[in-house]
């Protein structure tokens, strides 16, 4: 098995050095292949969708079913797709999609949802949808700072998954009035560590190869997150991506997803150690995948 880049031990240590002077705010994070990224796609696209992400990154899916995940009256096809880069929870609603669903990009799962919502509320977070049961556990989404909606999750029977070979980077886009904030709720929150800080960050990563940005990197026990600070004048598809995906081979993991359906939108480009492409799934996810040359 590949060694990733930031190994869930590594994460772990990060944790445990960034947060000394925390030591008495709880944890309430479990792991980083227990981060589901929710992805919402039209029933008719469903199978293709899973099909095409299987194909292109391996891994497994659950068995289809159809269930009510939101507090109030709602019906959706649900599957859980476990790959080696990262978890996604799909959903296929055969009703509407009651508000505010359809805007959080992940599902974070805690070891205990009224502790984590209220330690969340303490660092900054609004609480859109206060906590409900779900067929399996509870569930609530909260709001950070800069206005980036989440899921918190918790199962009745804590839940088993494989380890990641690597960890993907929730990619979260924010204006620089609200980056600061941001960054301080989400790091007190997940006991994170601010990894980088980069002013000058090449702004190729977003779509605009004659400027600079900033680019803050976070490392907790959640996994990784990227914030890019922008003014929000962004060449599409950049800013609808929710994740960067990273893959032992760029090129074999295009040639995979192009066969399983999938469009490449950004063909590939490089900065620094990483080789990037931003790929549109069936269905409409869209996704950064990108490869790492290690010295």
């Amino acid at each position: 098995m590949r060694t990733p880049k930031f190994p869930i031990l590594v994460v772990a240590a990060f944790f445990v050095a960034g947060t000394a002077s925390r030591a008495a705010t709880p944890e309430f994070a479990v792991g980083p292949q227990y981060d589901t990224t929710h992805v919402y796609v039209a029933p008719q696209d469903f199978d293709r969708f899973v099909s095409s992400l299987v194909a292109t990154f391996g891994g497994t899916a659950s068995k289809q079913g159809v269930f009510t995940v939101t507090p109030t009256p709602s019906s959706t096809m649900s599957q859980l797709v476990m790959t080696p880069v990262g978890t996604l929870s799909v959903f296929g609603f055969k009703t509407p999609v009651p508000y505010p669903f359809g805007l959080e990009r992940t599902g974070y799962l805690v070891t205990d949802m009224d502790g984590a919502v209220g330690a969340a509320k303490t660092d900054g977070a609004d609480v859109l949808v206060s906590s409900f049961n779900d067929p399996i556990g509870r569930d609530a989404v909260i709001q950070w700072p800069g206005g980036v909606n989440m899921q918190l999750y918790w199962h009745t029977t804590p839940p088993s998954y494989p380890a990641l070979k690597t960890i993907p980077e929730n990619r979260v886009y924010v204006s620089p009035e609200r980056a600061d904030a941001f960054t301080r709720s989400f790091a007190e929150f997940s006991h994170g560590k601010v990894l980088s800080d980069d002013p000058q960050a090449p702004g190729i990563e977003i779509g605009r190869a004659s400027d600079t940005i900033r680019r803050i990197r976070i490392i907790s026990q959640f996994g990784l997150l990227t914030v890019f600070v922008t003014d929000g004048h962004l060449p599409y598809p950049y800013g609808r991506e929710m994740n960067g995906y990273e893959v032992v081979n760029l090129s074999e993991t295009l040639n995979k997803a192009k066969a399983a359906g999938a469009t490449v939108l950004v063909e590939p480009y490089s900065f620094g150690d990483r080789r990037a492409a931003m790929v549109q799934f069936p269905g409409g996810y869209i996704a950064e995948i990108h490869s790492i040359e290690r010295k």
